[in-house]
């Protein structure tokens, strides 16, 4: 079990005591975990305290989970709540001026939350599609996205194709990529002109 297998999958291995499946879990939702605490501007200690409480919750409720695909959703609700428990246990409330332009409680949006769940989602769904290209063109596709830039003639050593077959392949590829199973479970042209 890894990262990239189907949701649904990891879910249904963890219920039965796969602890790869488990870790792969854990994984892949750790950094929407980080995130949301670090919009609630906790200490390190209490995003410890609040991480751990959001797994442990996790394996307690994972059975009564009846919708593999509503987990982000729980695991960003349960997040949230935790990272308010724990402020308010901890009397960090601050009294705010509702004129100031700045900070106070505007500071942490909703939507700087889902952005972060949805930059966190695309990244995962991206790493799928590309588990579901054969290893050639996935090679020619991470290659063409380093960072820093990959020169073609070096693409073209390495991958041991010509030059002028990189960017006709590179369509091939990306035209693969839109029809994989992970993209498609987006719906209809999810993607639009983003890979082109």
């Amino acid at each position: 079990m890894n990262t990239t297998d189907p949701l649904a999958t990891l879910v249904l291995a963890a219920r039965g005591g796969d602890h790869h499946a488990w870790d792969a879990i854990v994984d892949r939702f750790l950094p929407l975990v980080g995130a949301i605490i670090r919009r609630h501007r906790l200490s390190e200690a209490d995003g410890d305290d609040v991480s751990q409480t959001v797994w442990l919750r996790l394996v307690e409720h994972l059975d009564a989970l009846r919708e593999p695909d509503a987990l982000p959703g729980w695991i960003r609700t349960t997040t949230r709540n935790e990272c308010l428990r724990v402020i308010n246990v901890r009397g960090r409330t601050q009294p705010v001026d509702p004129l100031e332009q700045h900070g106070g409680l505007d500071a942490v949006t909703d939507d700087a939350v889902e952005d972060d769940l949805l930059a966190a989602e695309r990244r995962q769904l991206l790493r799928e599609a590309l588990a579901e290209l054969p290893a050639g063109r996935r090679e020619l596709l991470l290659l063409l996205l380093a960072d820093p830039p990959i020169g073609y003639e070096e693409i073209s050593a390495r991958l041991g194709i010509p030059i002028g077959s990189i960017g006709p392949t590179r369509a091939r590829a990306l035209e693969q990529l839109r029809r994989t199973k992970a993209i498609r479970s987006l719906g209809p042209d999810p993607v639009g002109g983003e890979l082109r």
